[in-house]
């Protein structure tokens, strides 16, 4: 038997040795195979996460912005609450004032201008000029709408007269003036207020 002759033994062990390297080789690419599934499932695995992450952070930011605007309103409120308190804190008060001046200026209305009333009269006068002076720099002003156009905001009419020489609407007489606390109606002016004549009287 030559020597590039093999036996069947020799044949035999060499296939089967093939097959155990292929197999082995098939192992190793299975291997791999199983190595990149798992690596792939770990990088979506790590995607998730980061999604999920990233919503969270946005999330968060979100309701950091909420709470931010909800702090900004909080404070704004207050500020105008304390303004407010500032600004009208002295309304009863200043209420209070306005009858004063009231009772003022009607003992002046009443009071005959005579020389043996004169000094009262001054008295009086000169209390009253204190107290509107003193209102004034609380910011109280008067509403004395003589000869105006007829303001709800401000007047409460308290009748109306037919007038031909004004135009309707007019304000003719104020039985009682008006306050305002920094531009708010503290008390409207009681005033009387013209209207146009009747058509009975235009037909006659």
């Amino acid at each position: 038997m030559s020597e590039n002759q093999k036996t069947p033994e020799e044949i035999a062990a060499e296939a089967i040795k093939k097959a155990n390297a292929q197999e082995s080789n098939a192992d190793d690419v299975a291997t791999e195979q199983d190595d990149a599934t798992e690596s792939a499932t770990a990088d979506n695995s790590n995607d998730a996460a980061l999604q999920a992450a990233q919503a969270e952070v946005a999330e968060l930011k979100e309701q950091m912005l909420r709470v931010q605007a909800d702090m900004q309103n909080v404070r704004r409120r207050a500020e105008l609450d304390v303004e407010k308190a500032h600004k009208f804190g002295l309304e009863k008060f200043a209420n209070e004032m306005v009858g004063v001046v009231d009772n003022l200026e009607r003992g002046l209305a009443a009071a005959p201008e005579e020389e043996a009333t004169k000094a009262i009269r001054d008295g009086v006068q000169m209390t009253l000029d204190g107290f509107i002076a003193s209102l004034k720099r609380f910011n109280v002003d008067i509403v004395d709408p003589a000869g105006e156009t007829f303001n709800p905001e401000l007047h409460q009419a308290m009748s109306m007269v037919e007038n031909t020489d004004v135009a309707p609407n007019t304000v003719i007489a104020v039985m009682a003036k008006g306050y305002t606390l920094h531009g708010r109606l503290l008390r409207p002016a009681m005033v009387m207020v013209s209207k146009g004549a009747s058509k009975i009287d235009e037909q006659a």
